[in-house]
């Protein structure tokens, strides 16, 4: 069977639908984790989420629901943490880190579960989706996605300032308790897509690399999510063909395409905002502006679309290749 109609087996179609919801999902609320410098939170969620997963298969229940609910708890033990002051947020990440893998590792063994069982949760396993684990994945996504973005001025407001936001009226705690649940549940989402131990990169990394070509926060959470299931339906799609000469996992496979993806924007970004300063030099308000002379009738100003360039006490504009700046009846040329 080649690997074009591999796809039209019912189970790679249920790793399509899954992998798709999981890319647009986890930039979603990754995008807000980054805004609040807070990008290694789902890192340590997702250690946390292995305690669940354990205590599912330990207790012969859904792992996926035990990991929701244990994440969640974990989220938000460490936002009471981090918002008390008791210590700071690098501390308590720590804590979730080593405790929850730990617990994960250690309740596993009584179980008495294989590696492989584990494994399945900690690296991502997309082909072995049931329907069941699809439906889950459908309705916890489309729930994430859909208070992202349905609350996105809100969470962006407590993220950026959270002062403003206390000021403006905003009830602070409970979106700050908001993003993390959001950031538990969507964990779980991704870890039979990319894996617990990988998860976070799904979430920040479409982000980090949005932001190199966007200049707003709407533009860079839809480049975010566009990007997120770009990787993961593309990772899915380039594991499955180069598993027919090796064995390719699916979740290391769409973080390195993910990471490609930034590597790519990066120049591009540089690129644009080198051209963006040349164009605003100054400050709104600062940059000034040369009239038309008779030698040189365009009226140079902010909006006249040339590059502007800083010199001495004044700005030249690029034109017809040369750099000039009309002065009277004339214009100096540089």
């Amino acid at each position: 069977m080649t690997p074009v109609e591999l796809f039209s087996l019912p189970f790679m179609q249920r790793a399509l639908i899954a992998a798709l919801l999981t890319g647009l999902a986890a930039p979603a609320i990754g995008t807000f984790l980054v805004q609040r410098r807070l990008a290694l939170m789902g890192d340590g969620i997702g250690h946390v989420a292995v305690t669940g997963v354990a205590l599912g298969l330990l207790t012969g229940t859904s792992p996926v629901w035990t990991a929701v609910v244990i994440a969640v708890l974990g989220a938000v033990l460490i936002e009471v943490i981090r918002e008390r002051g008791q210590t700071n947020g690098d501390v308590a990440l720590a804590l979730l880190f080593y405790g929850g893998l730990a617990g994960g590792i250690f309740l596993s063994g009584l179980g008495g579960e294989s590696a492989a069982a584990l494994n399945r949760y900690l690296f991502g396993s997309l082909t072995t989706l049931s329907v069941s684990d699809v439906i889950i994945t459908m309705v916890l996504a489309i729930a994430v996605i859909g208070l992202c973005v349905g609350l996105a001025p809100q969470l962006f407001a407590v993220a950026q300032d959270q002062e403003f936001a206390r000021v403006a009226g905003l009830r602070v705690r409970y979106y700050n308790v908001l993003v993390a649940v959001l950031a538990a549940v969507s964990v779980t989402v991704a870890m039979r897509t990319v894996g617990l131990l990988l998860v976070s990169a799904l979430m920040v990394v479409p982000v980090a690399t949005a932001q190199q070509v966007t200049r707003s926060f709407r533009a860079t959470i839809v480049a975010a999510m566009a990007l997120g299931a770009v990787a993961s339906v593309g990772g899915l799609v380039a594991a499955t063909f180069a598993s027919y000469k090796a064995t390719v996992a699916t979740g290391p496979t769409i973080v390195l395409l993910a990471l490609a993806c930034y590597v790519v924007a990066w120049p591009i970004g540089i690129w644009t905002r080198h051209r963006a300063r040349l164009r605003e030099p100054f400050p709104a308000g600062e940059l000034p502006e040369h009239e038309a002379c008779s030698e040189h009738p365009h009226a140079h100003g902010p909006g006249c679309g040339h590059l502007a360039v800083p010199h001495d006490d004044h700005v030249d504009y690029v034109h017809d290749g040369h750099r000039h700046a009309a002065h009277g009846a004339h214009y100096d040329e540089h």
